[in-house]
């Protein structure tokens, strides 16, 4: 069985290097990529189909490493493991993972026991598993009827690139009203108004307040902001060749 670990920091690679060993016997050839480029690589040359994934990384991140892979090979089975538990990370898997992949998702904090059931149950066992604690925010997200629609948060994403209305209602192929109407949406469940001072309010800025309550409360986060940018610059080049 080959295994491939994604992971750009050398301490927690050696250990998770450990654990591999220790939890999956049966993982003949087990190798490291410092970044999620190298992942893409490697996972490409060598067929790997069980692949330990770091989120946050320098150069190339893990949901981006991942997208690539999967769309490559939709079977392989990914555990990340990761030392935050953003909600658009969250977001992020859930948007590129295959209906027939394996996944996980697990703290870096999680206890070796807690690891080496992940690292079986995924890779492995072909299971899905997800730590308590991101389980618990992913619950919150689909009971709670303050939580950003998909749509909205793509629009969200928009204001944070700095687009205008018109540019975000021509790229996602809304009506300018509609997106008028989401962005009012998001005002409201990100609670932006104008600020109380003095015994009056200010007016503020609402498109700029929302990016920085989203990236406060880690809607936002620095890997969404930039898969956002490079899918811009996607969408601009498709515009472009368009006679």
């Amino acid at each position: 069985m080959k295994v491939l670990l994604v992971e750009d920091d050398a301490m927690h690679a050696n250990y998770l290097l450990e654990l591999v060993q220790e939890a999956l016997p049966e993982a003949t050839d087990v190798a490291l990529a410092t970044n999620g480029r190298e992942g893409e690589e490697q996972a490409r040359r060598d067929a790997v189909e069980a692949i330990v994934m770091d989120l946050r990384m320098k150069e190339r991140n893990g949901i981006e490493a991942a997208r690539t892979i999967w769309s490559e090979r939709p079977a392989t089975r990914i555990l990340f493991w990761s030392n935050y538990s953003d909600e658009a990370y969250l977001r992020g898997i859930a948007k590129i993972v295959p209906k027939e992949a394996a996944y996980g998702y697990v703290l870096k904090t999680a206890s070796p026991s807690r690891m080496h059931l992940a690292l079986r149950a995924v890779l492995v066992e072909a299971q899905i598993m997800v730590d308590r604690e991101i389980h618990q925010i992913q619950r919150d997200q689909s009971r709670s009827g303050e939580a950003l629609t998909e749509v909205e948060l793509a629009i969200l994403s928009d204001l944070a690139l700095g687009l205008p209305d018109k540019t975000i209602a021509l790229r996602r192929k809304l009506a300018l009203r509609t997106v008028q109407n989401r962005l009012l949406s998001i005002y409201e469940k990100l609670d932006v108004g104008d600020l109380p001072f003095d015994g009056r309010d200010i007016a503020i800025n609402k498109r700029v307040r929302a990016v920085s309550k989203a990236m406060t409360s880690q809607i936002l986060n620095r890997e969404s902001i930039s898969s956002a940018e490079k899918e811009l610059g996607t969408w601009l080049q498709r515009r472009q060749a368009i006679p």
